[in-house]
């Protein structure tokens, strides 16, 4: 038994030794040991202070902390249970003290400033200057220079918010888990993709158990089982109570979530007027691309406006192609029939179903295409390692020799990545799929680990994982992905990718560490491969023939890529309209009625429907589940997309597969982190600035 489990180096972790009843003496040990770190740095003396004992020194102080937290936030993420949430809770309000109070703290404020006023700070290389520059800012902007009675508000809304967002993000996967309907007559199944059939009874057989389930189909509101109902679904009623069920996760006790929204902006509306800005917006965006919440509310607008005629005439199409199927005058739909008709149009004027896709998106054939098509054009290579969860070992990969990684479920894998060239280990990850109950929406990368140049030269490995909530394998089928599954994968490798391929000597530089609407454009680009065929043919295989997809589907498939185009982009931008709305006016104001509020400020981004849809805010994780996440910044999304489209055009001119453009990428983008400003990153590679054309023209919506 490891005594102290959660501060064992990631390298060797054990998972299943981590338990929750560690959490609290690890997570103690952590923070005695990061203060007794920053006080070595508060009681140097002014002449004392160098970049080694004060930047880097502040830099490296909590390392230990922030890996052992990293762990329990994780497994709160992937296996959350009461016991593991009650510790995560427990320890929650000290960890984020510990951390708001740093860039508060006056004595290291002042160490910071006594070695930028010295000899050595003026003689810094380019990124150990980046690193000083960055450091300052972050004190700067927290309230350093604040009197005392504010900066102890700020660490107070600090705890608060943390406090609060974790209710939050445990209220969405307590509703979520907490629904599901069940289906006895198979007949009600109509129209249903046998997949989407044999993943609901698997569900049923786990939910209500072999007798009863074998019987049944049960559907929940995770995205694998709830959108192809609402896609193909015949029945209109169960339709209609799937999609109201999803409507209103969070509105009523005892996850109503609408109280906590509110308490959330008003704490980031008063740290946002304490430390002299308008708004949050203001807050955060200070030092991204767009600089400011007037400007990124300016480019959404923009793009509002390019896109309007297109968004109208798509539902008043789809109305109509409705009308004409049912011989009934045209009017508006119900949400729960928006897609259903939309696949049936989609079918019928490109003769394409999404579900045809299906069978080539095997997910082992496509992480082993993507492995392949990375190897192509970036110079890595990836080799699988054997698992083992509790006393199971896993044969994965093709090196027997090879020591078994322990996992924390039995379905996750674990992967090295190597340069091609030096054969260097640069990073190793995980990777977890599918659903769980014990699971959070969505699909995500994270780290574990950036690793940092050593004595002899060589950098440390870096560690990182991906997780989703991909289409799961049943007793007779592989886990047989949707084509927006496999972009998924490919965005969340792409993060993963700028993690592994960091190449800065600054931790805290490295990697995804990057301004918020520069981190997507790695993740966004990866995304382009999956519409060309030639990417395509190194991962899309079927799953009994082996065949790649045939040229008239791949045909079909492009020409319907830009169905609804319209309002794919709305739906983005109404999201990005939201949140700035909500952190820069309904925070500073009194409103009786969120979802009227917010309906009458997104009436343009919104279609029109037979019944009026909630807002997405009560379950919007990316604004509300951390203190700040994507909050003020979901616009980073579409910001990115002018990048990743504008980025793809070098490649679509110089090859897809080029590898000198591949490379280019990975040493002018990947591995470089913020070790440079994120313009100039991004003119390195593209000799100019970004232009918002190739993203209108690639969505089909240029005039």
């Amino acid at each position: 038994m490891i005594q102290n489990p959660f501060l064992e180096s990631p390298e060797n972790q054990s998972w299943f030794e981590l338990k929750p009843e560690f959490i609290r003496t690890d997570i103690t040990i952590a923070l005695e040991q990061a203060e007794k770190n920053l006080q070595k740095i508060r009681d140097l003396k002014p002449e004392q202070a160098t970049f080694a004992n004060s930047v880097k020194a502040l830099e490296n102080a909590s390392l230990d902390l922030q890996s052992a937290w990293g762990l329990v936030s994780h497994l709160d993420s992937v296996c959350n249970t009461q016991e593991l949430r009650e510790a995560y809770n427990e320890m929650l309000p000290a960890v984020s003290s510990f951390g708001a109070k740093i860039s508060l703290d006056p004595v290291l404020w002042k160490a910071l400033q006594a070695f930028e006023e010295s000899e050595e700070a003026s003689n810094l290389n380019l990124v150990d200057r980046r690193l000083l520059n960055e450091t300052l800012l972050d004190f700067k902007e927290a309230g350093a220079d604040l009197p005392d009675e504010k900066r102890k508000r700020l660490e107070e809304i600090s705890q608060e918010l943390a406090k609060v967002t974790q209710k939050f993000s445990e209220q969405v996967l307590d509703a979520t888990n907490e629904w599901r309907i069940v289906v006895h007559e198979e007949k009600k199944l109509a129209g249903l993709p046998e997949t989407a059939k044999e993943a609901a009874r698997q569900t049923a057989i786990e939910k209500l158990g072999t007798e009863k389930g074998k019987s049944s189909w049960v559907f929940t509101l995770h995205a694998p089982s709830m959108l192809p109902v609402l896609q193909y679904l015949e029945d209109d009623d169960i339709r209609r109570k799937v999609w109201q069920a999803s409507d209103s996760l969070c509105v009523n006790d005892p996850h109503a979530n609408e109280p906590l929204i509110r308490k959330i902006i008003l704490l980031r509306q008063e740290k946002s007027e304490i430390l002299g800005k308008n708004d949050f917006a203001d807050v955060v965006l200070s030092r991204r691309m767009a600089k400011n919440g007037e400007k990124a509310d300016e480019f959404i607008m923009q793009l509002h406006e390019k896109t309007i005629p297109f968004f109208n005439n798509e539902n008043r199409e789809l109305e109509e192609f409705k009308a004409n199927k049912t011989n009934q005058d045209t009017e508006l739909l119900e949400p729960w029939e928006v897609a259903y008709w939309s696949e049936k149009l989609k079918k019928e004027r490109y003769d394409f179903d999404s579900e045809d896709l299906r069978p080539f998106f095997p997910i082992q054939s496509v992480l082993e295409g993507m492995f392949e098509l990375t190897s192509k054009v970036f110079g890595l290579k990836i080799e699988e390692r054997p698992t083992k969860f509790e006393d199971q070992v896993f044969e994965y990969g093709n090196n027997s020799d090879a020591v078994p990684q322990s996992v924390w479920h039995p379905e996750v894998r674990f992967y090295d990545l190597f340069d091609e060239q030096s054969e260097q280990l640069l990073g190793s990850f995980y990777a977890d799929w599918h659903p769980r109950s014990s699971k959070r929406s969505g699909a995500w990368m994270n780290y574990l680990k950036t690793g940092e140049p050593t004595e002899n030269g060589h950098r440390e490995a870096h560690i990182g994982l991906i997780c989703g909530n991909l289409t799961a394998p049943t007793p007779s089928k592989p886990a047989l992905l949707t084509h927006y599954e496999v972009e998924t994968v490919f965005h969340e490798f792409g993060h993963l990718l700028h993690h592994l391929c960091g190449n800065v000597p600054h931790r805290s530089l490295n990697g995804v560490n990057v301004a918020w609407d520069f981190v997507e454009l790695p993740s966004q680009i990866m995304e382009n491969w999956c519409w060309e065929k030639e990417s395509l043919d190194l991962f899309a295989r079927h799953h009994e023939s082996g065949d790649t997809i045939p040229e008239s589907l791949f045909r079909k498939m492009l020409r319907a890529r830009n169905f609804m185009a319209g309002n794919t982009m709305m739906r983005q931008l109404a999201f990005a309209k939201l949140d700035l709305h909500i952190h820069r006016f309904l925070a500073k104001h009194e409103f009786e009625d969120l979802e009227a509020n917010l309906s009458e400020a997104l009436n343009s981004f919104l279609p029109k429907r037979k019944s009026t849809p909630r807002s997405i805010a009560l379950r919007f994780s990316h604004l509300f589940s951390s203190p700040v996440g994507y909050a003020a910044a979901y616009y980073s999304y579409k910001w990115a997309e002018v990048l990743d489209a504008d980025a793809f055009t070098r490649f679509k001119k110089e090859g897809i597969m080029n590898p000198n453009t591949g490379r280019d990428f990975r040493e002018q983008i990947l591995s470089k982190g913020n070790s440079e400003p994120p313009d100039q990153l991004y003119r390195n590679f593209m000799g100019r600035d970004p232009n918002s054309e190739p993203l209108m023209n690639r969505s089909g919506l240029s005039t």
